[in-house]
């Protein structure tokens, strides 16, 4: 196997291995996308904070944004990072 694919997955770890975005991620599979606001009141921590949060995911390429007007809508795109939360969360 080439060593670009363990960097990647080792990326989607490190992305994963914080709480609140493992938590932003459950949330975004169960719900099917949501928008920074909603996730900020879902998760009880500031805008700001769940943004940054945000960035990282999407620079890992776990998460993309639609926007639609001035409102982005955040969805899971990447499958590894599906498979690793029903994993974790397979209630």
């Amino acid at each position: 196997m080439d060593i670009k694919a363990f960097e990647k997955k080792a990326e989607i770890l490190k992305a994963l291995g914080h709480p609140t975005r493992l938590c932003i991620v459950k949330r975004l599979i169960d719900r099917g996308g949501c928008n920074v606001s909603h996730m900020q009141s879902c998760i009880g921590l500031p805008q700001s904070t769940v943004s940054q949060h945000i960035s990282k995911l999407k620079a890992a390429g776990i998460i993309q944004g639609d926007r639609c007007g001035l409102e982005i809508t955040y969805k899971v795109v990447d499958e590894d990072a599906i498979k690793i939360i029903e994993s974790l969360f397979n209630d």
